[in-house]
């Protein structure tokens, strides 16, 4: 298929002509862990299904072509493949991450400190011209996630990769809250791009998934190697779910996209409401109300959005990074750069936005009724 098609037909097309032998529309879902040898020290086609696997290849080229990259490759999870993307990397080596950042990252970053040696530099995300001043002799490469999470800055990655090329380091971006439907971080100079894969890519809270992707021969030579030899391979059951996620990904995005906007405008207007961060697109946005203690009461008066910790699915939810995704990051860090134990975290689904709206207008009429039996 032709790679200069629309991304929403690129996306529906995933996997349809890749049966040659019974021209099977749906990709088919290969199990296999071995594959039979013809000849001694010749390998056609797969070996070994941790090395390669047919299913997995359908979704590593196709993630491949739509973040602009030369070679993807499809871990466990979004965790597995942040780690395999530091695996490049030598004792010693030092980095700079955004500091608003997902606290699993945070999590596997005070590890490899304490494992091996690694540094970690943390950008506070508002003049990207300040990474320059964080750079060492040391410096390996720069980590960003744009948007943040939980906070939703968005960096620009074109001064971040031009000052990555400067001081030739490596630009790893973690694109998780956008997608390549919205952004493509190699277009804009990144060498690196990683997902949570369980997130948008999926988009059914169904499955758990990484992806790792690339640009550069020795870079996808030296990750193809790394891939391998750790061996935190998708399996190919949760690769074919993948691919069959990823086909409605174009149509998911445009309507979290427009749920998103409606429930930031309506919160925008609640008095019990004192901040709303939205990055401008998806449907990822944060918000803060004006007491903590309005916090637990407000999520159990919920009906349609559910208390969870993940994000990206059809469904809406609403995580407190406080006790969940960020629990591991020190009160004192997390205070000092605006998270607050007030914020909650709103992954917007597709449901009917009127429906939305109205979930969250009754959970605020009942916490509004408490704060007067309070007073």
């Amino acid at each position: 298929m032709s790679t200069n098609n629309k991304a929403e037909t690129f996306l529906v097309q995933i996997g349809n002509q890749k049966n040659e032998t019974h021209h099977a529309i749906s990709t088919p879902l290969y199990f296999s862990t071995a594959y039979r040898h013809d000849k001694i020290g010749v390998e056609e086609g797969y070996s070994y299904t941790r090395t390669g696997n047919p299913t997995r290849t359908v979704l590593e080229e196709a993630i491949a072509k739509l973040e602009g990259g030369d070679q993807a490759f499809a871990t466990s999870s979004g965790m597995a493949a942040i780690h395999l993307v530091f695996s490049l990397f030598e004792k010693g080596s030092h980095f700079i991450s955004s500091r608003d950042i997902y606290g699993g990252s945070f999590r596997l970053f005070n590890v490899l400190q304490e494992k091996y040696d690694f540094e970690f530099s943390y950008w506070d995300g508002e003049d990207e011209a300040d990474i320059s001043e964080l750079i060492k002799t040391n410096t390996k490469a720069i980590f960003i996630e744009t948007p943040t999470n939980p906070l939703m800055q968005t960096a620009n990655l074109q001064k971040v990769s031009a000052i990555a090329r400067n001081h030739h380091i490596l630009h790893i971006v973690d694109n998780t809250l956008y997608s390549p439907y919205i952004q493509r971080p190699i277009d804009e100079g990144a060498d690196i791009v990683v997902h949570s894969a369980t997130k948008y890519l999926a988009g059914h809270n169904d499955v758990l998934a990484g992806l790792v992707i690339v640009k550069g021969k020795q870079l996808t030579e030296e990750l193809a190697f790394l891939h391998n030899s750790i061996g935190s391979v998708l399996s190919p059951y949760d690769c074919w779910n993948l691919i069959r996620g990823l086909k409605t990904l174009a149509l998911r995005m445009n309507q979290h996209e427009i749920n998103a906007r409606t429930v930031k405008r309506y919160l925008e207007s609640h008095p019990l409401v004192t901040a709303v961060y939205y990055p401008g697109r998806s449907g990822m946005l944060s918000f803060e109300l004006t007491e903590e203690a309005l916090v637990e009461p407000f999520l159990k008066a919920l009906n349609i959005f559910t208390f969870a910790e993940s994000l990206g699915g059809v469904e809406s939810f609403l995580t407190y990074p406080t006790t969940q995704t960020h629990g591991d990051i020190p009160e004192d860090v997390r205070l000092s750069y605006g998270l607050s134990n007030r914020l909650l975290r709103a992954s917007v689904g597709v449901e009917h936005p009127d429906d939305l709206i109205a979930d969250l207008k009754q959970a605020f009429e009942r916490v509004s009724r408490l704060e007067v039996k309070t007073i």
